[in-house]
């Protein structure tokens, strides 16, 4: 752990009932990896494995008021998004992070859809989510649905996944992990790049139903090492191993898509 750097992380996403993804595979993740998390609440969520039945979002103004409270005290060694709901959240979140995030590393894990394919952020929000990306993100992790919404590409190859992260990056982010687990076929594909570095990472696809949370647990995992004082290209190679554990463990809980073993390692 580097000089100043506690591990503190603060998640900022909406609440899964179901224990598998949003704040709930935040927190985990984050303690799992000897981190200390802290929360702002942005939607209540109703679901399980077998996917979303309600979303009840949590007014802005609260969700301003947690990330000012626990930054103004705790304070954060790095920040994450995630389910951010709709345009006047997001709005929230960019004003309450200029006042008091500034300098804070924000990994922004880009949440439209749910795994059951709900939909967890409002089309009109589109905007106001470019626009934090804008705002300073030192990493921004989407999956192929949600690049082909930022880029307006289709992105159904490892070719076009290369070929969008320029368009990605041009977002506004300083480096982009673009997920390739939506691809066809027996490997995945993930890529990083930033302004200097291309990095592509393959593996080979584990045949199961519990990859509920996925993204929330990379993403957070992420953050844990970024705030540890982790260099970003080695802290996602610890994150994608902790993911690819955390599934090859699942505990098989649900009928749907299953939760990930968070505390595999504990």
């Amino acid at each position: 752990m580097t000089a100043g750097s506690r591990g503190r992380v603060l998640t900022i996403a909406g609440s899964d009932s179901g224990g598998g993804a949003g704040i709930q595979a935040d927190v985990k993740t984050i303690t799992a990896l000897g981190g200390y998390a802290a929360t702002a609440v942005t939607a209540i969520t109703v679901q399980n494995t077998l996917g979303v039945s309600e979303v009840y979002p949590v007014p802005p103004a609260i969700v301003a008021a947690q990330i000012k409270a626990v930054l103004s005290d705790i304070g954060a060694d790095a920040i994450k998004t995630g389910m951010l709901a709709d345009a006047a959240t997001t709005k929230a979140v960019i004003e309450s992070l200029s006042a008091h995030g500034a300098g804070i590393p924000l990994i922004i894990d880009p949440v439209m859809v749910a795994k059951g394919g709900a939909r967890l952020l409002d089309e009109r929000a589109l905007g106001a989510l470019r626009e934090l990306i804008r705002h300073g993100a030192a990493l921004l992790t989407p999956n192929l649905p949600e690049a082909e919404v930022l880029t307006g590409r289709t992105i159904s190859t490892v070719e076009e996944m290369r070929g969008a992260i320029d368009p990605l990056l041009d977002l506004g982010a300083s480096g982009v992990l673009l997920k390739g687990g939506h691809l066809r076929g027996s490997d995945i594909v993930d890529i990083y790049a930033d302004n200097g570095t291309r990095r592509e990472w393959r593996g080979s696809r584990i045949e199961t139903r519990n990859t509920h949370g996925t993204g929330c647990t990379l993403a957070s995992a992420i953050a844990a090492g970024v705030a540890r004082g982790v260099p970003m290209i080695e802290a996602i190679e610890r994150a994608r191993r902790y993911v690819r554990k955390a599934i090859e463990t699942a505990p098989g809980f649900g009928k749907g898509h299953g939760p990930l073993n968070h505390a595999f390692g504990i």
